[in-house]
This record gives C-alpha cells, sequence and structure tokens, in this order.
C-alpha cells in the first residue's frame, strides 16, 4: 500500500473549508501556536493532525492559514497559557457581508476561536512526515 501524500488544500467557499474541517478533526494545538499578524490581516495555526487517511495510529505537522482576517476574538482559551492544549471539532463559515463572514474554529470543552474574513481564503499544508501516536481519538455516540 502507498503511503499517503502529504495534504495540501485550499478553501475559498464554506464547501471547500468543511473539507478542511474534517482533515482538522481531532487536531491538537498549542495556544502558543496561534498567531494572528493584523497588519498582514492573516491567522496561521500549527496543529498536530491525527492522520485518518494513514490508517490512524499516526500525527502529523500541519499548518493552516487564513487570509484577509479582519478580526480574531477568543472564547474560553487562555491566551495567557501558551501551552495549554486545544483540541479541534470543527472549523465553520457563517456567511456574514458577501464575500465575508466568519470562520469559527470549535474546540473540545466549549472553546472557539472566531475570525471574522473579508472572503474564505484558507490552506491547510502537512509540513513532516507522520509519526507513531498511542492515542487513537474517540468520539462518544
Amino acid at each position: 500500500m502507498a503511503e499517503p501524500q502529504p495534504l495540501r488544500l485550499l478553501a475559498q467557499d464554506a464547501d471547500d473549508l468543511a473539507v478542511i474541517s474534517a482533515a482538522l478533526q481531532d487536531a491538537v494545538a498549542k495556544v502558543g501556536d496561534i498567531k494572528f499578524e493584523p497588519k498582514a490581516r492573516r491567522l496561521t495555526i500549527a496543529f498536530n493532525r491525527y492522520c485518518w487517511e494513514c490508517g490512524g495510529g499516526q500525527r502529523v505537522r500541519t499548518g493552516l492559514q487564513l487570509g484577509g482576517v479582519l478580526a480574531v476574538q477568543a472564547r474560553k482559551i487562555r491566551r495567557n497559557a501558551p501551552d495549554a492544549v486545544l483540541e479541534v471539532l470543527a472549523l465553520t463559515f457563517e456567511p456574514g457581508e458577501a464575500p465575508g463572514g466568519v470562520v469559527t474554529l470549535s474546540c473540545a470543552g466549549g472553546g472557539d476561536l472566531r475570525a471574522t474574513v473579508e472572503c474564505v481564503e484558507a490552506v491547510l499544508a502537512d509540513v513532516s512526515q507522520p509519526w507513531p501516536t498511542p492515542r487513537t481519538p474517540a468520539h462518544e455516540l
């Protein structure tokens, strides 16, 4: 069986963003790995993504970058705790004044990160080789 190729995904609408959301499900990130650059209108987050397409049991370092970001808000995320870990549930888009809206990164425990964007402009890219992990995400039915 051939090894999976690193993911390289581009989202330009809500449907595209749903694909990135599926890839990010169960990814983890440290609060310190979230960087908002207001002048560049860019939000970048580094994750350890659970590599579902690898057959399970592996994680890969992944970067997500949102462009055209006008503002970022956090709820129930300890911004003063850079080593606090967030676990991703979903990435969604709520339309606003077209083509803009709000991209929300929902996390386990009820926290979320909301980015007001001019339009959907997201890139996800794996930046490492997968490595084994002893922890498999579990979901309640």
